[in-house]
């Protein structure tokens, strides 16, 4: 009988199955062996020149640091708010069901309405610069300055922080009144609580929103492009702009070749979280 109702399972999973292999994976190998010919029609294998060439490029480097500085400083600062948010919202407190929704609803919002929001606020003749220049301040390009990293940030935490919200305040509710109540009997306080029963129970919960969102810091390729177009400023070229411009100039092997670096280095980081996060489970248990 479980035989049976597995071979149900694998025939509904195949038509799914059938359509990520062919649009995914597939081209994904395909790619990797592209980053080691040096053609893409009928290219002879050239081994790691591929790699060699675009570890040497200065825009590659530029785009790979750029992007791991917005990695490191947006991840942590979107985990912390949205854990304080979520502690904050999950003790009764006024209006508490409408600032859930408020925070949830950069979700629902077009990627193309997001852009527009923050191109109003941060451009040249924009709301920002209105209001500087109201109070006789000079006008800056905000998009052209190393502040243009800072508004990036700033659009990745306010289009994520409502999701990453919701993760936590799940793992909050989970975790068994019991515990604070025993905790208080003994006389132990708020912030004690908070580390010994709180962030220990809500580890698990902690990995998976990390690791969300450092792959959602992959994506924001989208609203970097659009807010600052295929060649921004230096500060907030990043992977993503590289491939990009490595595509359009069909530079299929420089493609294929960072595209697979930059797979290769969340897979390391991906492995090194779960490895860690079993490692703490079975401590812990």
């Amino acid at each position: 009988m479980p035989r049976r109702e597995g071979f149900k399972a694998i025939w509904f999973l195949t038509p799914s199955l059938v359509g990520f292999a062919l649009f995914y994976i597939i081209p994904f190998l395909m790619g990797i062996y592209e980053s080691f010919t040096d053609g893409s029609l009928g290219g002879t294998f050239v081994g790691f020149d591929n790699y060699k060439e675009i570890l040497s490029s200065s825009s590659f480097r530029k785009a790979s640091a750029n992007t791991l500085l917005f990695t490191s400083i947006s991840v942590p600062l979107l985990i912390g708010l949205s854990l304080l948010l979520a502690l904050l919202l999950n003790k009764s407190m006024y209006l508490r069901n409408w600032l859930r929704s408020s925070f949830i609803l950069p979700l629902v919002v077009p990627v193309a309405s997001i852009v527009m929001f923050w191109q109003i606020l941060f451009d040249w003749n924009g709301t920002l610069n209105a209001w500087l220049h109201h109070f006789h301040y000079g006008r800056a390009d905000w998009m052209q300055s190393n502040g243009s990293m800072s508004i990036i940030v700033l659009m990745y935490i306010w289009k994520n922080i409502g999701y990453n919200m919701i993760l936590f305040l799940a793992g909050l509710q989970s975790i068994p009144k019991d515990y604070y109540e025993t905790a208080q009997i003994e006389g132990a306080s708020r912030p004690r609580q908070l580390i010994h029963i709180t962030l220990v129970y809500l580890t698990p919960t902690m990995f998976f929103v990390v690791l969300i969102s450092i792959i959602n810091s992959f994506k924001v390729f989208r609203e970097t492009y659009l807010l600052a177009g295929d060649y921004p400023y230096d500060r907030i070229y990043m992977m993503q702009h590289y491939m990009n411009n490595m595509f359009f100039t069909l530079d299929i092997q420089k493609l294929t070749s960072a595209a697979t670096l930059m797979v290769v280095c969340i897979i390391i980081l991906v492995m090194g979280l779960l490895s860690f996060e079993r490692r703490f489970r079975d401590n812990f248990e």
